[in-house]
């Protein structure tokens, strides 16, 4: 199979993010379990799952507590923060799980159709360039009650831009959102988790918070479908954020691993739910 351009970029990229991350310039430590600082690219672990009967599907569903549809997201109120939110508090044994750099035509759809299988919701940052081509599935996630956040235009290295390209990648990539979805993203996530303060500002301007993550599957490197399933078990705890893909390569494994490492969460109590949209 021909990879991804995307996949190419991440592989160029990698090195630079983590170079500035290991520098701890302002927003790229955020604290974790315990106040210990940790890269958001940098697996998590939390409590083992355990087992307990599952919950009724529509308790799963519930927005997590403090970040209901009533909460301010007007551009230019929307608070300026100095680091990531890196997992989100809600009831009891909350995950939320998250999907960067689609949609794409063949994994995206995949995904969509195990969560529907499962009556759970997800948030999709999804890449400008990828959703203007691919607007029905947007469009699909906003009819299936999916949250669908910005993570710019082109996948770029914000560190290395100015606050005009920024600007540039995040508004464009608001805009498609808008068309295709429905209304404006209230979520952003930075690419290869590499964030300044241009972006924090920039984000805020446009309405939206910044979200990065817990517990990264590293699935982009195509580690195998039971290495995935192994990190996801070992990192699953309340209020933690899940970093998967849907795009940027071949993701046959992260859909396979999907199927496996879900039900496995339901089944130990996990409400996986996602952060302000509200059901009918």
């Amino acid at each position: 199979m021909q990879k991804d351009p995307l996949f190419t970029r991440r592989r160029a990229l990698l090195a630079g993010a983590a170079a500035v991350g290991a520098a701890g310039t302002a927003g790229l430590f955020v604290w974790g379990v315990g106040g210990e600082p940790v890269r958001p690219s940098v697996p998590v672990a939390g409590a083992p799952a355990r087992r307990v009967p599952l919950k009724p599907s529509a308790y799963r569903l519930q927005p997590l507590t403090g970040y209901g549809p009533s909460r301010t997201t007007t551009p230019g109120r929307t608070p300026v923060r100095r680091a990531p939110l890196l997992r989100l508090d809600g009831r009891g044994r909350t995950m939320v799980l998250t999907f960067d750099d689609g949609p794409h035509p063949r994994y995206t759809p995949a995904v969509l159709d195990i969560l529907a299988e499962y009556d759970v919701r997800a948030m999709f940052f999804v890449c400008g360039e990828m959703a203007a081509d691919h607007p029905e599935l947007l469009a699909r996630m906003a009819d299936e009650g999916h949250v669908v956040g910005n993570h710019t235009w082109s996948h770029p290295l914000l560190t290395e831009l100015t606050r005009r390209q920024i600007r540039s990648e995040m508004s464009r990539t608001c805009d498609v959102i808008e068309d295709a979805y429905g209304e404006r993203p209230r979520w952003f996530r930075a690419p290869y988790g590499a964030w300044n303060r241009a972006a924090f500002q920039l984000g805020a301007e446009l309405g939206m918070e910044p979200l990065a993550w817990t517990v990264d599957t590293l699935d982009w490197t195509t580690p195998g479908t039971r290495t995935i399933v192994d990190r996801v078990e070992h990192g699953a705890g309340p209020g933690v954020v899940l970093l998967s893909h849907d795009a940027g390569g071949d993701r046959t494994q992260s859909v396979l691993a999907l199927r496996r490492y879900l039900p496995q969460l339901l089944d130990s109590g996990y409400h996986v739910t996602v952060p302000y949209r509200q059901y009918a």
